[in-house]
Parts: C-alpha cells; sequence; structure tokens
C-alpha cells in the first residue's frame, strides 16, 4: 500500500505561483526522481479570494494527481505490467 508519507518522502520541493489578476492557484510538486505534478485551484469571487486557502487547494489537487500515479505504480508492481498486441 501506499501512504501520504511515502508520497512525501518523494517529495523535493513545492511551490505556488498566483496568477496576476486572477483568483488563480498554482502548486508545482517536484520530486526527487525530477517528475513535476500540477495543482491548480480557483476562487469564483474576486473579493472572496484567499491566497493561504487557494494554496492548500492547489496542493490538495496536485496531491490527489500523485495518488492516481502511485495507484498505477503499485497496480504494475504487484500484477505485472501485461501488454498485448
Amino acid at each position: 500500500s501506499v501512504t501520504t508519507t511515502d508520497m512525501q518522502k518523494k517529495t523535493k520541493k513545492v511551490e505556488y505561483y498566483n496568477v496576476p489578476a486572477t483568483t488563480t492557484t498554482l502548486c508545482f510538486v517536484h520530486l526527487h526522481s525530477g517528475f513535476l505534478i500540477t495543482g491548480k485551484s480557483a476562487c469564483v469571487d474576486f473579493n472572496s479570494y484567499n491566497k493561504a486557502l487557494g494554496e492548500k487547494y492547489a496542493y490538495e489537487d496536485a496531491i490527489n494527481k500523485m495518488w492516481e500515479l502511485e495507484g498505477y505504480l503499485l497496480s504494475n508492481e504487484l500484477h505485472g505490467a501485461v501488454y498485448a498486441d
């Protein structure tokens, strides 16, 4: 099984970028392998935008993508990659 701790150990660096004049926040999760996973969040109402929440939700989006990738890797390890011609 894969745990959140396993994924955190694979993370080298996390960066955030707020797109100017928008409520869009991007999260870049750099893995030790060199792979980059991106997450994003956006707020509908510009007046309700909260930078900390934007970063939190963008990070969660990136981690959700990482779960999918980790699940794929684990599935291959458990069952072996089978390819049909």
